[in-house]
């Protein structure tokens, strides 16, 4: 459970309760400063979240809202240690809000993790090793202003995966990689080293459903007879 509490007064910004003010873009002149961006944090652990709320609090270029502002904030800086089943739905549900655009400050990605934030419309990623005040609010802009921003082994992991789907569109009939997504592929590598469905629900931080429902997907969309069959094809053909 993401907490949404009220931030305390003493972590709180001066600017006064309630609603975000419809008319953030408008409250300077061209010639004064920036408007400030008003930001929601969510975090299930609440040390994470006021530790954020704290970096945060006395820069002049944020207003952190409160919580009956959450859900009107211009953006949602959701800290999580994993992207579990809970944090995407999370995101999946600030991804249908048209009022906030997503950053998130994650511990560790697992493998597909890219993949699985980026479906759920995040395109700016802080890790948290690297969430010092400065990061903290380059990650904040970036996101109101509706740019990307990433570490640069995810983006080289994104810029490959663009790449795949670029070469299955132009040769459809191909066998690579891109004949899987990314999140198959790994699991499906994570099955020829010898874990099961618990183990790659750990290691990929996605439910042992999710693991099961995807699987089972390879399986029957490729007409293959089972998990074994599935890796034996995939290692035949390259694709893992």
């Amino acid at each position: 459970m993401f907490s949404t509490e009220a931030i305390p007064p003493e972590l709180s910004d001066t600017s006064p309760p309630g609603p975000v003010r419809d008319d953030w873009i408008r409250r300077t002149s061209p010639d004064g400063p920036p408007p400030r961006m008003t930001v929601a944090v969510y975090a299930a652990d609440p040390v994470l979240r006021v530790g954020v709320v704290q970096q945060l609090r006395h820069r002049p270029e944020v207003d952190l809202a409160g919580a009956g502002a959450m859900d009107s904030a211009r953006v949602s800086l959701v800290v999580a240690d994993t992207v579990d089943d809970d944090v995407a739905a999370l995101l999946g549900r600030l991804r249908h809000n048209s009022a906030t655009r997503t950053g998130l400050v994650i511990g560790t990605l697992g493998a597909g993790g890219l993949q699985r934030v980026i479906e759920c419309g995040v395109a700016a990623v802080l890790r948290r090793a690297e969430a010092d005040q400065d990061q903290l609010l380059r990650l904040v802009l970036a996101t109101g202003n509706g740019e990307g921003m990433l570490p640069g082994d995810l983006l080289g992991e994104l810029l490959n995966h663009v790449g795949s789907l670029r070469r299955s569109a132009l040769d459809p009939g191909a066998l690579s990689l891109s004949t899987l997504t990314t999140r198959e592929a790994d699991m499906l590598r994570l099955v020829s080293e010898g874990l099961d469905t618990a183990e790659i629900a750990r290691k990929t931080s996605y439910s042992e459903r999710t693991v099961k429902n995807v699987l089972h997907e390879v399986i029957t969309r490729l007409q293959l007879h089972n998990r074994a069959h599935a890796v034996g094809y995939a290692l035949r053909n390259g694709l893992i």
